[in-house]
C-alpha cells in the first residue's frame, strides 16, 4: 500500500509517486486525493456537489466554476459515477455533474496499489508449438471482448479502454516477432495464408476456436457478440455483418457454419461453430486421419429405406393456424441450446444428451404437417430424412417385426456418418400408433401388436429429433401418446390463412379476368394441399387455351369437383407462402 498511503499523505500532491501516471493538473489531483481520502475512511461515494463545496467554498456559488475540473477527472477515467441510472458519461452536461455521486474507478486503484498502468510482457521467445501460439491469440480474443464490454458499459471507461487497446497492440506486436523466431509452421497461420483471411476474419475464426478448446455453450458464438468483438464503433458494426452473411468468404469457403433457431423473444438467432473438417486440420495438425463425416444426402443414395428431404422454406413461410403457430414457437424455445443448458444443470437431462423431442403433427390431409416438419428442419439448420409408415407392411410382410427396428437402426447409422445430426420424420405413422388389438385375435393382430411393441420401444430410447404425421389423434395408443413431449394440432385453415394462400400460390405472372377476387375463392373450406391441387389442375386446364386468361368460374369448377369428391384426392406434402 506504499503509492497508496503516500499519496493521500502527501501535503502537496504533485509530488506524490503516483503523480505522473494521472496526466492531471495539480487542482484536479487534490480533488483525486480528496476522494481517495475519504475512500479509505470508508465513505466509498461522495457527491460532486460535496466535493466542490469542501474544496471551494459555498460563497456566491463560485464552486460551480469548477465544475469543468470534475468533468475532465471522469472524462479521464480517474473517477467513476455510482448513481446516474442508464447515462452514459458523454451524454451528461456539466450541470448533471453536480448529482452525481463518484467513486474511485477500478483502474485509480490499481494505480495506488501498483503505482504504475505500465504493461509489461514476458520475454520474447519461438513458439514450441502451436498450443503456445493459440494461448497468446486467444488472450487478444480477451482483450478484444474487454474493450467491447468496456464499450457499452454506462460509466466512462476511455482510460480502461485505452489501456487495454495498449496492451493489445503491445501482444499483437509479440505474436509477430515469436512467429518470426519459430522455425516450424503454425497450423493457424498456415491456414489463415491458404485462406487469405482478413484481421477481422482471423480474430472470428480464433474466437470461434477459443469456444471450441473451452468446450463453450456460446460467449462467442453468436453473430452480434462476433460482430462486436471485430468492431469498434457502429459504422463498422453495419459493415462487418457481412463477413457472417450469406457468400461471405467464410461461409463459402466452408470455413465456419452456423445453426439458426428461435430465440426466447421470437426473433430467429444464429450461433456460429467451424466446421468438422477445419476443427480436424487445426486442433490435430499431426493426425493424418480423415474427417470420415460424409454428405447426407450422398449416404441416402445408397439406401432404399429413407427419402432425403431438402428444406427450402423456414417457418416463417409457411401460412399456419395462429394456435399452431404459437405453440411451434413454443417448441423451438425449449429446444434452444441455451434452455437444454440449463436443464442439464439442473440434472434434468443427461449431461451427454444434446437437443431432443419427440413431436406428433396430427390434423386433416393437406393442413401443411410435412411442409412444417421441413420448415422446421430448415429453421434448425438440420437435414431431414423421411420414412413412408404407410409401406411398413407392404414392402416387408413376414419380416415386419424386424423391420420396425431396421427403421432406426438405419437411422442412427446414418446420422452417425453425416455431418450433421438429422431429424427423422415418420410420415402416414396411423400404422404405428393406433391402438393395438387385444385378447388372441388373429396371426395378423399379433404380428400387428408385436411391431408395435417394438416400435414403442425404440421411440422409447430414441436420441435426437423425431417427428411423426397423423392424420388422427384420437386412434394413438394411450402408451404411445405419454411417449411424445410435444403434440402439435394442425387445424383446417381460417378464412383468413385461406386468403394468404390464394395469394400466395396463385401465379404471380398469369393474366386474370377482370373484377377477379380472391376473396370470393377464399370463402370455400379448403385445406392448403387442396388449394394447391385446384390451381394446379386450373393451370393445365387453362394453358391450353389460345388465350389464356383465368377465370373465376373455372376455379369454382375445380373447387366443385374437389369438394364433391367421396375421397380426398390432396396428398400434399404441405404449403409454402
Amino acid at each position: 500500500m506504499k503509492y497508496l498511503i503516500d499519496f493521500i499523505k502527501s501535503e502537496d500532491a504533485a509530488q506524490s509517486l503516483i503523480y505522473p501516471h494521472l496526466k492531471s493538473t495539480k487542482e484536479e489531483a487534490e480533488l483525486i486525493q480528496y476522494v481517495c481520502r475519504r475512500y479509505v475512511k470508508g465513505q466509498e461515494e461522495i457527491s460532486v456537489l460535496d466535493i466542490l463545496q469542501d474544496n471551494f467554498g459555498e460563497e456566491e456559488y463560485l464552486y460551480l466554476e469548477k465544475l469543468p475540473l470534475v468533468k475532465h477527472i471522469m472524462d479521464q477515467g480517474w473517477l467513476t459515477q455510482i448513481n446516474f441510472g442508464q447515462v452514459k458519461l458523454h451524454e451528461i452536461s456539466k450541470l448533471e455533474v453536480l448529482t452525481v455521486s463518484l467513486a474511485p474507478s477500478v483502474v485509480l486503484l490499481r494505480l495506488l496499489e501498483e503505482g504504475s498502468l505500465e504493461i509489461s510482457l514476458p520475454e520474447i521467445k519461438p513458439y514450441t508449438d502451436h498450443l503456445e501460439y493459440l494461448q497468446d491469440q486467444f488472450d487478444v480474443v480477451e482483450l478484444l471482448h474487454k474493450i467491447s464490454t468496456f464499450k457499452h458499459s454506462f460509466t466512462d471507461n476511455s482510460l480502461s479502454i485505452g489501456r487495454q487497446k495498449s496492451k493489445l497492440a503491445l501482444l499483437t506486436k509479440r505474436i509477430e516477432e515469436r512467429l518470426k523466431m519459430t522455425s516450424e509452421p503454425i497450423v493457424v497461420e498456415e491456414f489463415f495464408k491458404e485462406k487469405e483471411l482478413d484481421e477481422r476474419e482471423k480474430h472470428i475464426f480464433l474466437a470461434l476456436l477459443k469456444e471450441e478448446y473451452s468446450g463453450g455453450e456460446g460467449q462467442f458464438r453468436e453473430m452480434n457478440s462476433l460482430i462486436e468483438l471485430i468492431s469498434f464503433d457502429e459504422y463498422e458494426k453495419i459493415k462487418n455483418r457481412a463477413l457472417l452473411e450469406e457468400g461471405a468468404k467464410l461461409i463459402t469457403e466452408e470455413i465456419i457454419d452456423y445453426e439458426e433457431i428461435l430465440n426466447m423473444f421470437g426473433g430467429i438467432s444464429r450461433s456460429f461453430y467451424l466446421r468438422d473438417e477445419v476443427m480436424q486440420r487445426i486442433i490435430h495438425p499431426n493426425s493424418k486421419k480423415k474427417v470420415t463425416k460424409l454428405k447426407l444426402d450422398m449416404l441416402v443414395k445408397e439406401q432404399e429405406l429413407f427419402e432425403y428431404l431438402e428444406p427450402l422454406t423456414t417457418l416463417d413461410d409457411v401460412v399456419l393456424h395462429p394456435a399452431t403457430r404459437e405453440t411451434l414457437q413454443t417448441l423451438m424455445k425449449q429446444v434452444d441450446k441455451r434452455v437444454v443448458k440449463k436443464l442439464k444443470e439442473w440434472g434434468i437431462k443427461g449431461k451427454d444428451k444434446g437437443i431432443d423431442a419427440r413431436i406428433i403433427f396430427y390434423g386433416p390431409p393437406g393442413t401443411g404437417k410435412t411442409m412444417t416438419a421441413m420448415s422446421l428442419a430448415k429453421t434448425l439448420k438440420r437435414p431431414i430424412l423421411s420414412f413412408d409408415c404407410s409401406k411398413i407392411l407392404s414392402m416387408y410382410v413376414g419380416e415386419s417385426e424386424k423391420n420396425v427396428r431396421k427403421i432406426f437402426d438405419d437411422f442412427k447409422t446414418l446420422g452417425s456418418k453425416a455431418k450433421a445430426e438429422p431429424i427423422l420424420l415418420l410420415n402416414e405413422a396411423d400404422q404405428f400408433l393406433s391402438s393395438r388389438s387385444e385378447g388372441h385375435g388373429s396371426s395378423a393382430d399379433k404380428m400387428h401388436n408385436q411391431m408395435q411393441n417394438i416400435f414403442l420401444e425404440q421411440i422409447e430410447k430414441f436420441e435426437g429429433i423425431l417427428i411423426a404425421t397423423t392424420n388422427l389423434l384420437e386412434n394413438i395408443d394411450k402408451a404411445f401418446s405419454r411417449r411424445f413431449n410435444y403434440k402439435i394440432e394442425f387445424k383446417r385453415p381460417q378464412l383468413s390463412q385461406r386468403l394468404s394462400l390464394w395469394q400466395y400460390m396463385l401465379p404471380e405472372n398469369a393474366d386474370y379476368e377482370e373484377g377477379f377476387e380472391i376473396s370470393e375463392l377464399a370463402k370455400h373450406d379448403l385445406t392448403g394441399g387442396q388449394i394447391s391441387l385446384i390451381i394446379k389442375n386450373t393451370a393445365y386446364k387453362v394453358a391450353v387455351r389460345e388465350e389464356s386468361l383465368f377465370m373465376m368460374q373455372d376455379f369454382l369448377d375445380e373447387i366443385a369437383k374437389e369438394l364433391g369428391s367421396s375421397f380426398d384426392s390432396s396428398k400434399s406434402m404441405g404449403f409454402k407462402v
